[in-house]
């Protein structure tokens, strides 16, 4: 959050919460790969500085997360509304970025977004806005201010958000709040590089009742003290396994830095310079290459050392690692896990034990209400300022994509199975579409035939009769 924003917030009365701010800042560096200060700084004990290597696990739990709640189709109502607000959220690249703000949600544990309208809106003599599209802001939990929080559910909120303006710095702040009729306004404040308000940019604009912005926020109840409307970050409980399994990788690739064979001679068999470094002369050389290990038995004189890769601790340290990871994501002890040399990842697992579903499930309704809200804001304003007639009343269903955690090929062979045991041709006409992805028509034209041939056979062995 920008100096600017918050100083801006106090002095209008409203308290920052800045213990949240840095639990989610450490989690986001994680996410983000950064260097931990602290932790990735080593020193030898020779008094070396080095700097741990980093295996980046946090993004890959965060996107794993993200693949089991993809959204497959948003149905807001039926016809050309629904048709228009899917063209809306495809404008507004929703799929893409809801994507991303479901690996955010896991690793900050929160994320929002915001209606509001473009450039074009035009503000006419009478203080009514008319015009402009329809656009989304998303927004990450760093730049999100939850303001009033009733039953856990954010009511009042503001966004920040810094881009560039003919190469300087500018920070948007926006902010949704209600008056004691149950009325949303909007109000916008700009702010320089340098964090003085742009006046003349200031605009304050009244909304409606239904709520213009959404926050989805991780499922898991939030067992953090000191933030009200904010989302548990799953990575903050993963962190000590996280640096765990930095240290086991480091470990295996020291080990594996110096497995390089050495051959340890005695300085009888060496001449000195001046430098009195040890060297072979060229004819010692040739000896070497000649005899090989067939130089005099007497170890003293030529010895082989070879490192060993301490691969079976390492191993069992990494396991260990993986499964208390594993927990602490909400999936049992194996979403991670060495079987037969490989790891075993969350998708994978899942689509094994159903049990672990509960989680998913969870996770799946915080989306639909995320993706509800945003629907109704988009419908709201374009009814209110582009004079469309949207029912915002209309049952919003979403439908997500379980491509992840069904087994494709046990969902086949029961859909056959069910198609040989029950005479009805159309479990027939599906399982032909799945089996060979062919499209309906293709499909019942095979099946017509194919009762089409049994029938003539039918009929000439009632004839030969």
């Amino acid at each position: 959050m920008e100096g600017c924003v918050k100083t801006f917030l106090e002095k209008k009365g409203y308290h920052i919460n800045t213990r949240a701010a840095e639990i989610i800042q450490i989690c986001d560096d994680w996410y983000a790969n950064r260097r931990i200060k602290g932790f990735h700084d080593r020193r030898t004990i020779q008094g070396v500085e080095y700097e741990l290597s980093r295996l980046n696990f946090a993004k890959r739990c965060c996107s794993d997360d993200a693949n089991l709640c993809e959204v497959l189709e948003i149905n807001a109502g039926a016809g050309e509304q629904a048709e228009a607000v899917n063209t809306l959220l495809s404008d507004n690249q929703f799929n893409t970025q809801y994507r991303r703000q479901l690996e955010k949600t896991s690793a900050d544990g929160t994320v929002a977004c915001y209606v509001r309208l473009d450039h074009r809106a035009v503000l006419y003599d009478d203080g009514m806005v008319r015009g402009g599209r329809v656009r989304l802001n998303y927004v990450e939990a760093d730049c999100f201010i939850p303001l009033t929080v009733e039953n856990d559910i954010v009511t009042e909120a503001a966004f920040s958000g810094s881009s560039l303006q003919k190469g300087k710095k500018q920070t948007t702040l926006v902010l949704f709040t209600l008056d004691e009729q149950g009325t949303y306004f909007s109000e916008t404040h700009v702010f320089d590089d340098l964090g003085h308000e742009l006046k003349e940019m200031e605009a304050v604009l009244q909304l409606g009742d239904v709520k213009p912005f959404a926050v989805m926020r991780n499922a898991e109840v939030n067992n953090l003290d000191d933030m009200e409307g904010f989302g548990l970050p799953k990575l903050w409980n993963a962190i000590p396994m996280l640096k765990a399994i930095d240290l086991c990788y480091n470990v295996l690739y020291s080990d594996l830095d110096k497995a390089e064979k050495i051959l340890l001679v005695n300085e009888l068999l060496c001449e000195f310079g001046k430098d009195g470094r040890p060297a072979l002369t060229p004819e010692q050389k040739k000896l070497f290459v000649l005899l090989g290990e067939k130089l005099p038995k007497d170890k003293e004189l030529i010895q082989e050392y070879n490192p060993d890769i301490r691969i079976d601790q390492i191993t069992k340290a990494f396991e260990l690692a993986l499964s208390i990871l594993s927990m602490s994501f909400g999936y049992g002890t194996k979403k991670y896990s060495f079987e037969n040399g490989q790891i075993t990842t969350a998708t994978e697992y899942i689509g094994e034990r159903q049990d672990q579903m509960q989680e998913l499930n969870r996770q799946r309704q915080e989306a639909i209400r995320y993706i509800q809200d945003i629907c109704r804001a988009v419908m709201w304003f374009s009814n209110t300022f582009n004079g469309t007639g949207y029912d915002l009343e209309t049952e919003i269903l979403v439908d997500f994509d379980d491509s992840y955690i069904t087994d494709k090929e046990t969902e086949l062979e029961r859909k056959r199975n069910d198609a040989l045991s029950f005479d009805i041709p159309q479990l027939l006409i599906w399982y032909l579409m799945d089996a060979y992805s062919l499209t309906e028509d293709e499909a019942a034209a095979i099946v017509a035939a194919k009762q089409e041939a049994e029938e003539r056979q039918d009929a000439e062995e009632e004839t030969e009769d």
